[in-house]
C-alpha cells in the first residue's frame, strides 16, 4: 500500500519546522512581555465540552472520536442504535463521548471554570498547540493546524482590548508583515438586530453577515432572505454593511443609523475608547462593521487581522466574552483574548520571502573524519564547541574528503573541520568556511578563541 496522509494535514521537513518555531518564538516572546503565562491542555475534549459553543455551522465541523470497546459483542445493539441516531443528524453518546479540540478558547475557559478558586486574578494565559476542524481544505486553510492564543479573564477594562491591539500590531512588525487591524463590536451587531426587530434575530443576522467575504451582498441578502427577515430590515442590513469612509466617518454613520439602539451606542464609545487611546501608536487600526465573527460567545470587541499585500483569509481573530465561563456553571468571570493563524502566517512569509536571514542555523561545523583514533583524539574538542554553543556534527564513518564534503554541502553546513594525526601530533586545527572559500588553522586547545572565530565568521564581520 502506497502510503499517504490524510487529507488536510502536513509533514514538516526540517526547514519547515525552523520557519515555523521562529514564529512561534517570536510571538511567544511578545506574550511573555505583556505578562502571559503559557498554559496547555489536552488534545481532546469531553464532547459536551465543546458542541453547541461554536454555533450550528462550528459544531459540525468538529471531529468526534469513537468510543474504544465498540466491538464488544455486549455492546452490539447499542452500538447500531448509536450509528443509526448519527446517521439521523443525533449525537449518541454510546458512540462518542471524545472530541478533538476546535479551538484553544472553550478549553481554556473549561480550565478556569474548574481552576478558578486557585488562580490569580486578571489571569493571563498564552496557549501554542494544534486544534482540528472538518472543514473542505484549501489554500491557508486545513484540518489540522497550530493555533497561538493569548486571553485575559477577570476583568472588564477596556486597557485588555488596548494591550492585545498592541500585541497585534508589535507581532506583526516584527515579523515584517503589513496587516490591516479590523475591530467591530457585538454590541453593534445587537444593536442592529434590534433595530430590525430583535435580538433573536441576532445569531441569524450575524451568521449571514460573517459569509459576505465569501459569497458576496446579494448572496448575503438572499440567506437573509431565506432566515426569514423582510425587505426592510434586510434594507438595514445592507445599509450598515455599505458604511465607508475614515473611522470617525464610520463612528458618524453609525451613530445614526443606530441611534435608537442603546446597546449600539455603548458598543460605539467602546470603539471610540480603544480609536482614541491606540492613536498614534497603532497605525493599522481600521473599523469593520461588516466583521461579525459567528460565533455565539463574543459579547464586545472582536478583532480580524488580513494581510495586506497577500492574498489570505484572515490570519488573527479573537474578542471578548463576557460570560465563557458560564457556559460551565461558573459566572461572572469576564474576558478578552485573541488567536494567531501560525499556518496562514507561514505561508504569507514563505509568499514574501521573510524568512531569509532570520533562522537560527542547523550544524555549522562538520568534523571530518579520518579514523577512529583521530575522531578519539578530535572529541574533546568537538565537546567544548558544542559547550561553546557551536552546533557540531562529527561524520558517521572514515570514507573519502570528497563524500564528506558532499554531505555538508547538501545539508548547508557552512564550516568543515579537519583534525587528522598531523593536526592532533602538533594540536591543531584547521576550519574552512565552505560558501567563501575562508580556512584557518588554529591553536586546537583555545576551544573559545575558535568558537569566538567561528561566531564572528558566522556574523559576517
Amino acid at each position: 500500500m502506497k502510503p499517504s496522509l490524510p487529507q488536510g494535514t502536513r509533514d514538516f521537513s526540517h526547514e519547515v519546522v525552523r520557519k515555523r518555531q521562529y514564529i512561534f518564538d517570536t510571538i511567544r516572546q511578545i506574550f511573555e512581555r505583556y505578562g502571559f503565562q503559557p498554559l496547555e491542555t489536552p488534545a481532546m475534549e469531553n464532547i459536551d465540552t465543546l458542541m453547541g459553543k461554536y454555533g450550528q455551522e462550528g459544531d459540525k465541523l468538529i471531529f468526534k472520536i469513537l468510543n474504544n470497546g465498540l466491538d464488544n459483542p455486549n455492546k452490539e445493539e447499542k452500538t447500531r442504535q448509536a450509528l443509526e441516531d448519527v446517521l439521523e443528524g443525533k449525537w449518541n453518546k454510546q458512540l462518542t463521548e471524545r472530541a478533538l479540540r476546535y479551538d484553544l478558547t472553550i478549553p481554556f475557559a473549561r480550565y478556569v471554570a474548574m481552576n478558578h478558586g486557585s488562580l490569580t486574578f486578571p489571569f493571563k494565559r498564552y496557549q501554542i498547540q494544534p486544534v482540528w476542524r472538518a472543514d473542505r481544505p484549501q489554500r491557508g486553510r486545513y484540518r489540522e493546524f497550530y493555533q497561538c492564543d493569548c486571553d485575559v479573564v477577570g476583568s472588564s477594562s477596556l486597557l485588555n482590548e488596548v494591550e492585545l491591539i498592541h500585541i497585534y500590531d508589535q507581532a506583526f512588525q516584527q515579523l515584517q508583515i503589513g496587516v490591516s487591524i479590523k475591530i467591530n463590536n457585538r454590541k453593534i451587531l445587537a444593536g442592529l438586530a434590534e433595530v430590525c426587530g430583535g435580538l433573536e434575530q441576532l445569531t441569524d443576522i450575524t451568521v449571514a453577515i460573517d459569509k459576505l467575504d465569501k459569497i458576496g451582498l446579494e448572496k448575503v441578502k438572499e440567506e437573509l432572505t431565506t432566515r426569514g427577515l423582510s425587505a426592510t430590515q434586510i434594507q438595514t442590513i445592507e445599509q450598515y454593511l455599505q458604511i465607508e469612509g475614515s473611522n470617525e466617518d464610520k463612528l458618524l454613520q453609525i451613530e445614526k443609523l443606530l441611534s435608537t439602539s442603546t446597546q449600539a451606542l455603548k458598543g460605539i464609545a467602546e470603539l471610540r475608547y480603544l480609536l482614541d487611546f491606540t492613536k498614534g501608536s497603532v497605525q493599522s487600526l481600521e473599523l469593520d462593521f461588516t466583521l461579525a465573527r459567528g460565533l455565539n460567545y463574543y459579547t464586545g470587541t472582536i478583532f480580524e487581522i488580513k494581510a495586506s499585500t497577500v492574498k489570505m483569509g484572515s490570519i488573527g481573530g479573537g474578542g471578548r466574552y463576557d460570560d465563557l465561563t458560564g457556559l460551565f456553571g461558573v459566572k461572572d468571570i469576564p474576558g478578552v483574548g485573541i488567536s494567531f493563524g501560525i499556518d496562514r502566517i507561514y505561508d504569507v512569509m514563505e509568499e514574501l520571502n521573510l524568512f531569509e536571514g532570520k533562522l537560527s542555523p542547523g550544524t555549522e561545523v562538520l568534523f571530518f573524519n579520518l579514523g577512529d583514533s583521530e575522531i578519539k583524539g578530535a572529541y574533546p574538542l568537538i565537546q567544548g564547541l558544542r559547550q561553546a554553543g557551536i552546533r557540531t556534527e562529527v561524520y558517521h564513518e572514515s570514507v573519502k574528503f570528497d563524500k564528506q564534503f558532499k554531505y555538508a554541502e547538501k545539508k548547508g553546513i557552512p564550516y568543515v573541520a579537519i583534525v587528522g594525526s598531523e593536526e592532533i601530533n602538533e594540536k591543531k586545527i584547521t576550519i574552512k568556511h565552505l560558501p567563501s572559500g575562508w580556512q584557518e588553522r588554529m591553536d586546537s586547545q583555545d576551544t573559545l578563541l575558535i568558537a569566538e572565530a567561528l561566531h564572528t565568521q558566522r556574523q559576517g564581520k
